[in-house]
């Protein structure tokens, strides 16, 4: 049996980052070899590496390919991101829709990486 690396503490979260375009320089796959040089967003990095002292458990999910490893595990490594691991392959493009059977919350990056606050808004459930 599969070890789950994830805290299920309520006090710990699991965060699942997108790279390009939310925590650096937004780059197509199609552009791999500007890769190694993106433009880091200073905020994302600050705030990742606190989610990871503090405890909480850091995944990149990125839409770049296995064929991307290399050059993205240099580029976190470049800049200092501490992380626990990096999920590639995620669909491409947007309009995401979640569905799992635990609980799952979605923040979308809009240009500065702060920390988290609560707010009131619409979401989509199943039908009872």
């Amino acid at each position: 049996m599969e070890k789950n690396l994830f805290k299920e503490e309520e006090k710990h979260k699991n965060y699942l980052i997108d790279i390009d375009g939310t925590i650096g320089e937004d780059i197509p796959n199609e552009e791999a070899e500007r890769m190694a040089t993106a433009a880091v967003y200073p905020d994302a990095l600050l705030q990742v590496n606190k989610w990871y002292d503090e405890g909480h458990n850091i995944y990149f999910f990125t839409a770049r390919t296995e064929a991307h490893r290399a050059v993205t595990e240099a580029w976190l490594r470049q800049h200092g991101f501490k992380y626990h691991g990096i999920i590639f392959g995620k669909p491409r493009g947007g309009n995401y829709h979640l569905i799992d059977n635990l609980s799952v919350k979605a923040t979308r990056f809009e240009g500065k990486f702060t920390e988290l606050k609560e707010t009131q808004g619409t979401v989509e459930v199943f039908e009872s």
